[in-house]
């Protein structure tokens, strides 16, 4: 016994010497019956072995947790400006979706009544697009204006008018 631990080099003599202490794992342990197992029927160049590509990879992980709803609504708010056009893209900005209902910051009033006699286009062509995302609607705001009811230096009275008269 003593020669062939000479032989051996020093890592496999610790090995030995704890498998003779603890014993086989793949007997003792369930990890390790479970990676004895798993070694044996694997075979490389088999059916299931070839590697599969990030893109299949990260629709399966999508599916599995049930993420396609989600991805489709960030899939409208990155491709805005190819569901409604450059033009209209550069006045126009998706803020967010919330319970089905896309809110869409335009530029000015003007363009805020415009968008909202072009909402049942908008609308068809985002569930054309992206039927998982689940958008029912559409709110089109304006562009926000300071309020002086409100604010850190606000006071009671009369407001911001003239005290020359």
């Amino acid at each position: 016994m003593k020669d062939l631990d000479a032989e051996r080099d020093e890592p496999e003599r610790v090995w030995m010497r704890i498998r003779a202490r603890f014993g086989d794992p793949s007997i003792t342990t369930k990890d390790g019956r479970r990676r004895t197992r798993r070694a044996a029927a694997s075979e490389p160049f088999t059916a299931g072995r070839d590697p599969l590509g990030l893109g299949g990879v990260l629709d399966g992980l999508v599916a599995d947790a049930g993420w396609q709803g989600e991805m489709a609504q960030g899939g409208v708010l990155a491709e805005w400006p190819r569901i409604v056009g450059p033009e209209i893209a550069d006045k126009t900005a998706p803020e967010g979706i919330a319970e089905g209902l896309l809110v869409v910051r335009c530029v000015s009033t003007a363009w805020e009544q415009q968008m909202r006699l072009m909402r049942a286009d908008i609308t068809t062509r985002i569930i054309e697009a992206f039927p998982q995302a689940g958008i029912v609607g559409i709110r089109f705001v304006g562009p926000q204006q300071h309020s002086f009811l409100r604010g850190p230096r606000t006071v009671r009275g009369r407001g911001p008018r003239d005290t020359w008269g």
